[in-house]
């Protein structure tokens, strides 16, 4: 397996998770609704933090459930955790042996609380440490740079919002997403092509807003971990606080910007970074009218409901990634200095 066969494989893993767990997702949303919870304690790192940035919007905009972003060294360190009375706690690790992560999950348990963890690896430290487990179920994955583990994680978070809702044309959607995350997959090629364009950037910014915040700064992490490009992912609404004015005539500008609600915001925000600062723009988007601002325009499916569109977006940026590390003759499957297991304290 290489990076980019993981990349062409993440339909029939997300195909086969939406089938095979959705009894344990059920169970799970079960559990949740039984307990008192009043919000969300979610403990990740890399990777699987920006998981949770979606998360937070998704459980939070879809299930009304607040959602606070651990900070770990709070109990591996400082031995100062806060007070997680009513607390679902999450915890999310590809391999599930980071310390600090099960840390986390082990606190909330001596605090009484319900305690869930989402991991590739069902026998892992994370998965011993909490009452209620969701395997991805993403098989082995061999390259440094996570793929579809990410795509995984999303996918059963979805799937966890969409139970604890009981939404039946939500699960309609969830059945669709790997026909989707297929068609954005046709436009390899294209996308192998259009990168040579960026063969010698070396700094960008990556915009997101709302579910596709989350999608930001996944894209970054990837073009960091694989083409050590200084990418920098912000929300389109904190971009405009000053980070801007970095921007001038030809500076390269990555965005996602899906059709849904924050839409009419980063379209703006986009046409003037075009038309008045001059801006090399990439686009992910299902809008005609945004793929017509880019220089490189990534497009996804038209019909992509908005709480789903951070997995066929991502895999856009999965494969700009992998393409541009290529044409930078770096190593895609072992990026410097870089591991496959992080073990932080």
């Amino acid at each position: 397996m290489t990076l980019h066969s993981e990349i062409l494989e993440q339909p029939k893993r997300l195909s086969e998770l939406v089938v095979n767990q959705r009894e344990a997702v059920e169970y799970a949303a079960r559990e949740i609704k039984r307990r008192d919870v009043q919000f969300v304690f979610l403990a990740a790192r890399g990777t699987s933090d920006n998981a949770g940035r979606y998360a937070n919007y998704l459980l939070g905009g879809v299930n009304g459930l607040p959602l606070a972003l651990a900070t770990p060294s709070l109990f591996t360190f400082y031995h100062t955790p806060p007070r997680l009375k009513n607390a679902l706690v999450i915890g999310i690790s590809q391999s599930g042996k980071s310390p600090d992560i099960v840390s986390v999950l082990t606190e909330g348990q001596q605090q009484g609380c319900l305690t869930l963890a989402l991991t590739n690896v069902p026998d892992s430290p994370l998965a011993k440490s909490a009452d209620l487990l969701l395997d991805l179920q993403a098989g082995p994955e061999n390259a440094v740079a996570a793929t579809k583990t990410y795509t995984a994680q999303l996918m059963t978070l979805a799937m966890l919002s969409a139970a604890l809702k009981g939404d039946a044309s939500a699960w309609e959607d969830l059945v669709r997403v790997s026909e989707w995350v297929e068609d954005v997959l046709r436009w390899d090629a294209s996308i192998e092509q259009a990168v040579q364009r960026y063969r010698y950037m070396q700094q960008c910014v990556v915009l997101g807003r709302g579910y596709n915040y989350a999608t930001a700064f996944e894209w970054a992490i990837k073009l960091k971990e694989l083409t050590y490009i200084g990418a920098e992912p912000y929300s389109s609404a904190d971009f405009m606080h000053g980070p801007i004015a970095i921007v001038n005539g030809g500076f390269p500008v990555l965005a996602v910007a899906p059709s849904g609600k924050v839409f009419d915001s980063m379209f703006e925000i986009m046409k003037m970074l075009k038309n008045d600062l001059k801006a090399e723009l990439v686009v992910i988007s299902n809008e005609p009218s945004a793929l017509k601002l880019a220089e490189v325009a990534l497009p996804l499916p038209a019909s992509l409901p908005e709480w789903l569109s951070p997995i066929p977006s991502i895999v856009a940026g999965q494969l700009f990634a992998y393409h541009l590390t290529r044409i930078k003759g770096n190593n895609t499957e072992q990026p410097r200095t870089i591991h496959k297991v992080t073990e932080t304290e």
